[in-house]
C-alpha cells in the first residue's frame, strides 16, 4: 500500500551497519530522514550518502537522525561505506548513520520504497530514491521520490525540515516558494488581522490583489513567536 503524508510508520526490526535496531527505539524523540538508494557501489548513490554524511552535524542540530536502506547485504554495505568515506574526504570520524540491509525487501515493501522499473543481476526488484521525513510521533511529513538518474539535493531536505519544524512551532504560518530561514513567511488566510497583528507585534505586510481578497499577508517578525 502506498505510504502517504500523514501516515504513521509502523515499527520494524532491521539489521544495519551499526547493529540491529527497532525503528521506534532508534528514533526515540527525534525526527528521522529515512531514505532508500538503488544499490551499493553505484556512483550517484555514493554522492548522496556521502553528502548526507557530511551534513550530519546540520541534521543533528535540528534533532534529526538519518537512516538509509537498500536490498544489498550487510557486508556489501560495510565495504561500500569505506568507499564513500574515501570519496567524500570531508566525512569526519566514523560514518555517522546506519544503513539497513534489507535483502528480502521486506522493509522496502512495507515502506513502499521499491522501484518496479529496475532489477538487479539476480532479477530482484531494487529500491528507488525514496525519502521520508518522519516526525517524533512517527508520522510521515514529507515524501520525495527521485528517478535513479538524479541525485537528491541535501540542502533542500534540510530546508524542508526547517520549514516543518517552524510551522509546528507557529501553526499560523506557512513558508512560501524558495523560502529559507529568516525570510518572510506567509500568514494563513483563516488568521484574522487582529490575531496576526498581536502574534507578530503589528509587523504584518499586506499585499493588495486585483481580486480584492485579503489572503496574501507576510511577516519576517516570527523568531520570537
Amino acid at each position: 500500500m502506498p505510504v502517504k503524508i500523514g501516515a504513521v510508520v509502523a515499527n520494524f526490526s532491521a539489521n544495519t551497519t551499526q547493529g540491529p535496531i527497532k525503528f521506534y527505539d532508534y528514533q526515540g524523540n527525534s525526527w528521522i530522514v529515512l531514505f532508500s538508494h538503488p544499490a551499493d557501489f553505484t556512483p550517484v548513490c555514493t554522492t548522496e550518502l556521502g553528502r548526507l554524511a557530511v551534513h550530519a552535524p546540520e541534521f543533528k542540530k535540528r534533532n534529526v537522525k538519518l537512516l538509509g536502506l537498500s536490498v544489498d547485504n550487510l557486508k556489501s554495505h560495510v565495504d561500500w561505506v569505506n568507499d564513500i568515506k574515501s570519496y567524500c574526504k570531508d566525512i569526519r570520524g566514523e560514518f555517522p548513520y546506519p544503513i539497513i540491509a534489507d535483502e528480502n525487501s521486506e522493509i522496502a515493501n512495507l515502506l513502499d520504497m521499491i522501484d518496479n522499473t529496475h532489477l538487479n543481476k539476480q532479477n530482484v526488484e531494487l529500491t528507488g530514491r525514496t525519502l521520508y521525513v518522519i516526525d517524533p510521533q512517527h508520522i510521515v511529513r514529507l515524501i520525495m521520490n527521485y528517478p535513479t538518474s538524479t541525485g537528491r539535493n541535501v540542502d533542500e531536505i534540510i530546508r524542508v525540515i526547517d520549514s516543518l519544524q517552524l510551522v509546528d512551532r507557529i501553526p499560523q504560518i506557512a513558508t512560501p516558494a524558495n523560502w529559507t530561514p529568516g525570510e518572510k513567511v506567509m500568514i494563513l488566510p483563516h488568521i484574522s488581522d487582529q490575531e496576526a497583528n498581536a502574534l507578530f507585534d503589528g509587523k504584518v505586510d499586506k499585499v493588495s490583489m486585483p481580486s480584492g481578497e485579503n489572503y496574501v499577508r507576510t511577516t519576517t517578525n516570527y523568531s520570537h513567536s
